[in-house]
This record gives structure tokens, C-alpha cells and sequence, in this order.
């Protein structure tokens, strides 16, 4: 069953399963989270539900069981948030410090997006869809960010493809732009 609302309290998402990632800074102090970030992975590429990406932002990825993460084994990368294909909510660094999701980027012209963003992992691949309750979940948590930080708006959820062009592609033709819409709509809270 669906959580029907997430708070935020103290940088933390309640609801969510936390999962500390060293992968992480202090904000400057001046930083106003205004972004949010949409992003995919899977570990090994397009297989899910098996733990991998939690060992990837912990830097403990076993390289010996896939060829893959030999490739990726020494990245130390992070998000603020995962949300699985079963619609569960991991939590790898506070959403007050600076998680290292964006790498090199622009958003209006103000680059290192990570300084002023919340990162969002969203379990799957650039090619194959993302499941309802992925959906359903992420604009639950959007709207619950908003709240919390209401320098966000709408029109600053964007893609990973976004803010880096030419050099990422997520979340991909597969995410559904227009129901992720409706459903953010519709969950948004009441005055």
C-alpha cells in the first residue's frame, strides 16, 4: 500500500529507509535548494530488486559478481534519494547537505548543480518504462519537497539529460513526463 504523504523533517524524508552514503559535502552556507533532479540507474544495467545500487552509493559494490562494476567500482557517487521499481524510498544523504548526483551541469546559466539541488534516483533504464507505483511515489516525495523547501516549483523538475546535455540521457525516453504531471497535480496538498 502506498504511503499517501512524506514529510520532511531536519533534511530527512520520513517513510524513507535510510542508507548512509559517505559520498556527501556541506552545502555552502548560502545555497538555496531550488532544483530537483530526476535521474535512473540500475546495477548490473536493466536489473533491478537485488541491492546493488545501495552497495554503489556505500562504496562497497562487490566487484567480483558482475564485469560491470569493475567499470564503476572507484566512482564515489550519491543521490539523495532512490525510488524502487516496488515504489520504496531509500535515503543515501540528507537532503540539507550536498549529495554528488550531478557532476558537471547547468541549470539557468548557475553551474554545479549539485550546490542547489535534490538529486531523485529513479530505479530502471533510459529504454524500459518505469512502473506506476514509481510514479506514484515520486510525486508523492516531489510535492513533500516542495513543502519543504518551497524554492522549487514545477518548473524546476527537470532530468539529468537537463542540466548536463550531450552528456547524460536519463531519465530517459521512457519516463513519462505527462503522467508524472497529472499525478503531482493530483497529490499536490490543499491549502
Amino acid at each position: 500500500m502506498l504511503k499517501t504523504a512524506y514529510k520532511v523533517h531536519d533534511g530527512r524524508l520520513e517513510g524513507s529507509r535510510w542508507c548512509p552514503s559517505p559520498n556527501y559535502n556541506e552545502r555552502a552556507s548560502q545555497a538555496n535548494i531550488d532544483v530537483l533532479v530526476i535521474h535512473n540507474i540500475s546495477l548490473p544495467p536493466a536489473q533491478f530488486c537485488n541491492g546493488y545500487i545501495e552497495a554503489f552509493f556505500q562504496n562497497r559494490l562487490p566487484v567480483s559478481e558482475h564485469s560491470y562494476f569493475a567499470e564503476i567500482a572507484e566512482l564515489q557517487v550519491s543521490a539523495h534519494l532512490l525510488v524502487t521499481r516496488n515504489g520504496d524510498v531509500i535515503q543515501f544523504v540528507n537532503l540539507n547537505d550536498r549529495a554528488w548526483h550531478a557532476g558537471e551541469s547547468c541549470f539557468e546559466g548557475r553551474v554545479n548543480c549539485n550546490d542547489f539541488s535534490i538529486g531523485i534516483e529513479m530505479e530502471g533504464t533510459d529504454d524500459l518504462p518505469y512502473t506506476y507505483t514509481q510514479y506514484q511515489v515520486l510525486a508523492r516525495v516531489a510535492n513533500s519537497l516542495i513543502e519543504a523547501y518551497p524554492q522549487i516549483s514545477r518548473n524546476s523538475i527537470v532530468g539529468h539529460v537537463d542540466i548536463a546535455p550531450g552528456r547524460k540521457t536519463d531519465p530517459g525516453d521512457s519516463f513519462n513526463w505527462l503522467y508524472f504531471e497529472q499525478l503531482f497535480c493530483e497529490f499536490k496538498p490543499k491549502s
